[in-house]
């Protein structure tokens, strides 16, 4: 149990790090992330041999500066996760909250709807969505929260039919509360701690597809510091200068970790609060 707390605390602490180096990414950059200096392309990283103390972790194909992109990727992927979540839980929370509480059809529509999510391959809608609107920083967010909706409605649902008969509930109707007092300051507030869980999992989810977007070419278009970007710029260096994709793949697997580590402690916090 010790080790399952210390988990959690480093997937918070890895969370909230990546996170706050986001937010003050132009303080902490030592270098413009998009300023080119053809002289100095594929400057290894300071501990290699050729490396340079002005620039810690190298520079990439186009001369950048690999640190401060790197950095400023962080803003991006963070970005990405949490807006996604929010489009994606706005919808999958409504569409489950109001199946859950009201059944009947209004539930069969929203296992319909549910149903139909669950048969589009995600990646495969998401590289169709792209490739046919072009790549922007917008579109990926929006097509990204309009596909990961399903699983934050599954858990919705589920939540809200095992409170829907609660003594809270029926008290909250006799005192003539209105229905949209019952579902925003009774059912939701006593489900979000399952849902903070489906969160950190679709957060995780979110960052690795847009890196995966961004490599094929289909994300974050360039020259914005997308970690997926940067490994799929790198690609064609990796025999000969193979820290040009180590160090963004490094990095991404490092913050999914912490992501996961979090919703696992998460998870576990909660399932033993129930016991």
């Amino acid at each position: 149990m010790k080790l399952r707390h210390l988990a959690t605390a480093l997937g918070g602490v890895i969370v909230a790090f990546v996170l706050l180096v986001g937010i003050f990414a132009p303080l902490l950059a030592p270098h413009d992330p998009f300023a080119q200096d053809l002289m100095r392309r594929m400057v290894p990283p300071e501990w290699m041999e050729g490396g340079s103390t002005a620039n810690w972790l190298g520079t990439d194909q186009l001369g950048r500066d690999y640190l401060s992109r790197l950095i400023y990727g962080a803003r991006i992927s963070m970005l990405i996760g949490i807006l996604t979540v929010v489009t994606s839980g706005t919808i999958g929370i409504t569409l489950g909250v109001l199946g859950g509480f009201f059944g009947g059809r209004v539930d069969d529509v929203v296992m319909f709807a549910i149903t139909c999510r669950l048969s589009i391959p995600l990646i495969l809608v998401a590289l169709t969505v792209v490739a046919l609107l072009g790549s922007s920083l917008t579109l990926v967010i929006l097509t990204l929260g309009l596909l990961l909706w399903d699983r934050f409605a599954v858990v919705a649902r589920t939540t809200t039919m095992q409170v829907r008969n609660l003594d809270y509930i029926a008290a909250a109707r006799a005192a003539g509360a209105s229905l949209a007092h019952i579902l925003l300051r009774e059912v939701l507030p006593n489900i979000l701690s399952h849902l903070l869980v489906v969160a950190t999992l679709e957060m995780a989810l979110a960052i690795l597809l847009e890196a995966t977007l961004s490599f094929l070419g289909l994300g974050v278009p360039s020259p914005l510091p997308s970690w997926g970007l940067m490994i799929a710029e790198g690609k064609d260096y990796m025999f000969f200068s193979p820290w040009v994709i180590m160090v963004p793949g490094v990095t991404l697997f490092v913050l999914v970790m912490g992501i996961n580590l979090l919703g696992d402690g998460l998870r576990d916090l909660l399932r033993a609060e129930r016991v």
